[in-house]
């Protein structure tokens, strides 16, 4: 385990705005709850409460990596309109501690879905 620090910055703020995530028309999450998580000179990544997930078109795959600041990712792949999209979310289950704002979210690949922020949250 790692502790972010100024050689590998990490922050997690609430994001204002409201937080799509979007599949051939159909919205699979919105919410006015993401985190949205900058790690070092990535691009930033929005995590969604799974509350707020349509976690039925979800199922979890037998994928996992490791990061070393973050902890274990286990992976989930969607089924929508018979087309299935394989590995499309991650999610840190149970992160390191410092992570731990991250724990019950989950984060998608923008190259396979659309995620977008639409308005100021309320």
């Amino acid at each position: 385990m790692k502790l972010p620090g100024p050689d590998h910055p990490i922050t997690i703020t609430h994001n204002p705005r409201r937080v799509r995530v979007e599949v051939d028309g159909h919205v699979i999450a919105d919410s006015a709850a993401a985190l949205t998580l900058q790690e070092a000179s990535y691009p930033a990544v929005q995590y969604i409460p799974r509350a707020d997930i349509e976690m039925g078109f979800f199922g979890r795959t037998d994928r996992h990596t490791n990061c070393p600041y973050k902890g274990e990712a286990s992976y989930y792949s969607a089924s929508i309109d018979a087309n299935i999209l394989e590995n499309v979310a991650w999610s840190y289950e149970d992160p390191y501690p410092a992570m731990d704002q991250i724990r019950d979210h989950l984060a998608f690949y923008t190259d396979k879905v659309r995620v977008y922020e639409v308005d100021a949250a309320v």
